[in-house]
């Protein structure tokens, strides 16, 4: 890789509002995973029912991530982003004062549909700004944004949902939010972008029609994001009802999972820039996933609870290391004028299989418990390893780096 590039100043503005702008919409979409307890524990919802309204945000985002990357490759990254949070806000503060599962269900799903423009838009606006050389480290760093987002709502949500219940969490979620559409509509500028004329010889052919290493990183990612909803959605009641931790300390565990996560994203996007290589580095994380999930049933069926804390964060740092480089990798091969709507169909995969990880894994963990399903879930980044592509590729380059 070329060491010389320069990175422009202006592309650390762009970095740091993308991260703060999906951060503030993963706080909502994280937010009723950490109301489980609230539903589960004080209100004696069943798991499995628990898990399906805590997935509802993830596919709301399922069903719009394509429809946003084709916004922002059509109309750029500021107003899509911006937009999309304002509206993510409204849900947000409508929700509020809703009581009923049904309707917060429908408000949740409604607000992940309008905060996925964050996803596929901001991964364009750091793609778009960033010199190649330096785009793993700048995804990594970008990809901070849902651990940060997720570690948010794991300290602060249980706290409010014991206190005010659901409407606590969701008022603090609207309000920032709002504040952060304000700051991106403000703020955030779109990248410059090559003059490529969709009639001319030279517009470049869908990047899916070419090969199948975009396919073959979606697959990826579809099994790596398994073992990650597993432990974000089911991390913290484990922790409550089987290990015996309190809520608030349990809470801090898992946003110092999260952060730790968010570090390890840097360090591994950094890696990749160093290597030469987002695949190489992929398959790493796609094999470590494996081992720590299996300490991770290890340790949760003899019940060391300070073990299994630790454990935990561990394999939540490994569960999240693989997405920068996914989105880098994909962003890298689609090209500038594909890359929203790859994001989108990236994302799309990812969140697919988030949506059936709360009701699927839920209903796994009442058969069989919590050791053994994670052991379970552990079969998933195994399944990826041969998928994962051999070289890299890049938009504009030849196929052989």
């Amino acid at each position: 890789m070329d060491g010389t590039e320069r990175t422009p100043p202006a592309a650390w503005r762009m970095l740091a509002l993308g991260v703060l702008a999906q951060a503030a919409g993963t706080l909502l979409v994280s937010t009723p995973a950490y109301l489980i307890p609230l539903f589960h524990v004080e209100r004696g919802v069943p798991l499995a029912q628990a898990g399906l309204l805590a997935s509802a945000p993830t596919f709301g985002m399922v069903l719009t991530l394509v429809a946003w990357g084709a916004l922002a490759d059509r109309h750029g990254e500021r107003w899509v982003i911006a937009g999309g949070l304002a509206l993510t806000a409204v849900f947000a503060l409508v929700a509020v004062p809703t009581s009923g599962a049904l309707g917060l269900g429908l408000l949740l799903l409604l607000g992940g549909a309008a905060s996925a423009s964050t996803n596929a838009a901001s991964g364009r606006v750091v793609v778009g700004w960033f010199p190649r050389s330096r785009r793993g480290l700048a995804m990594g760093i970008r990809q901070m944004s849902q651990p940060l987002g997720v570690a948010a709502a794991a300290v602060a949500v249980p706290p409010l949902a014991d206190r005010f219940g659901p409407a606590g969490p969701l008022l603090l979620a609207g309000i920032v939010l709002a504040v952060l559409a304000a700051l991106c509509a403000l703020v955030i500028r779109n990248p410059p972008r090559p003059a490529v004329s969709a009639a001319s010889a030279d517009a470049p052919a869908n990047p899916y029609r070419a090969n199948g290493f975009l396919w073959r990183i979606h697959l990826v990612s579809v099994l790596l994001v398994v073992p990650q909803f597993t432990l974000s959605i089911f991390g913290l009641v484990w922790l409550i009802t089987q290990l015996h931790w309190g809520a608030t300390a349990a809470g801090v565990v898992i946003g110092v999972a999260q952060f730790v996560g968010a570090v390890g994203r840097i360090v591994i996007g950094s890696a990749s820039d160093r290597v030469g290589s987002r695949v190489r580095v992929l398959r790493w994380v796609a094999m470590s996933g494996v081992v720590v999930m299996a300490a991770l049933a290890a340790t949760g069926s003899v019940k060391w609870s300070a073990a299994a804390a630790v454990m935990l964060i561990i394999a939540t740092t490994v569960s999240v290391a693989d997405n920068g480089l996914a989105f880098t990798s994909v962003a890298e091969a689609a090209g500038p004028v594909w890359s929203g709507r790859a994001l989108g169909m990236q994302n799309t995969g990812q969140f697919l299989a988030a949506s059936a990880v709360g009701p699927g894994v839920g209903a796994l963990i009442t058969v069989v418990g919590y050791p053994i399903a994670f052991a379970i879930v552990a079969v998933a980044p195994l399944l990826s390893i041969p998928l994962v592509p051999t070289r890299d590729r890049h938009w504009g380059a030849e196929p052989r780096r």
